[in-house]
């Protein structure tokens, strides 16, 4: 099958980077009365969210955050069956739009999240392999370091490496296609690219590690 002509790529690639670039984090904390931006890290993603409005708020923020990189994927994925063409390129264009939305949303002066969850949610459509050892890698090193930004620049590093795996146990038919390596690779240096700050205060000794809302004292 043939993928879509370049302007249906484009608008897919458009209309996935608006859906990514909704700030979910941002419009519940201004809800409760917060600008995010102003607390905890300054993030607008889920992990802040937490960690400053607690889990009740903070993990539907980041089921948000997970369904905007899925959703757009799946989307382009379901109008390219029904139109009898190859959905490949419209899943990866897709899902590279919503992630860079989240990252850099419009609505917010091109200033957004860091796209872990967004992240995580295009890849469950694109590559679950890969996801699924990210995220096994993920809860590995938080626990092992509580660092956040550590545990998610290793799940990042660790989606072309799982790929390059993939293609070289599976069969030819079977292992993922030049694209699917690319894609993974560039999902993985924006992971770390967008926590070099982090990686800074990690250098310099002064990256906080996580504790939970309810375990912090009173003040």
């Amino acid at each position: 099958m043939p993928p879509p002509d370049l302007p249906a790529l484009l608008t897919i690639f458009i209309l996935a980077y608006i859906a990514g670039a909704t700030p979910f984090g941002y419009m519940v904390a201004r809800w409760k009365g917060l600008d995010i931006r102003q607390h905890g890290s300054g993030n607008i993603g889920a992990t802040n969210v937490i960690r400053v409005l607690g889990k009740k708020i903070g993990l539907p923020v980041f089921a948000l955050d997970v369904l905007k990189g899925l959703l757009p994927v799946l989307a382009a994925k379901t109008w390219c069956q029904q139109h009898a063409f190859d959905p490949t390129w419209a899943m990866l264009l897709a899902a590279l739009g919503s992630v860079l939305g989240h990252n850099f949303t419009f609505w917010l002066g091109f200033k957004g999240g860091k796209g872990i969850a967004t992240s995580a949610g295009a890849m469950l459509a694109v590559l679950p392999v890969a996801l699924g050892v990210a995220i096994l890698l993920w809860v590995i090193f938080f626990y092992a370091t509580r660092y956040v930004a550590v545990a998610s620049i290793i799940a990042g590093l660790s989606l072309p490496l799982t790929v390059l795996v993939q293609r070289a146990l599976a069969a030819p038919a079977q292992a993922p296609a030049l694209p699917l390596l690319g894609f993974a690779t560039i999902i993985g240096g924006l992971a770390t690219w967008r926590h070099r700050s982090n990686l800074r205060r990690l250098r310099d000794g002064t990256e906080n590690r996580f504790v939970p809302r309810s375990q912090r004292p009173s003040a």
